[in-house]
């Protein structure tokens, strides 16, 4: 959510995995490559623009490398509900994002 790291591109490619899948609160699908090359221009990009705010934060091992982590965010009065996996690499010591879906939350919902 850092936007020094949605700009560029090597910063995002350490933390995505070259098999990631996002569906986004559009509903649209992306892929790794598709994310890399969108992601500065994608809300949240911009040092002086808004910024993603997130809250609720928990993960739950699912494996030894594997964890699911949930969390709202609200950027720009727009709240989403979040929901990823991250795996740890064939290196055993960095963590990735492996998939991401994101679903709007209507403003009259708690």
């Amino acid at each position: 959510m850092d936007p020094a790291v949605r700009v560029s591109r090597e910063l995002a490619r350490e933390l995505l995995d070259p098999a990631f899948v996002e569906v986004g609160t559009s509903g649209r699908r992306w892929t790794y490559e598709e994310m890399l090359s969108a992601l500065p221009a994608l809300a949240g990009g911009a040092a002086d623009g808004p910024r993603y705010e997130p809250s609720g934060m928990t993960g739950v091992r699912l494996a030894a490398d594997l964890v699911h982590l949930t969390y709202e965010t609200v950027i720009s009065g727009v709240r989403a509900r979040r929901s990823s996996l991250w795996r740890r690499g064939p290196d055993g010591a960095r963590w990735r994002m492996y998939y991401h879906q994101a679903t709007p939350v209507p403003r009259d919902l708690p």
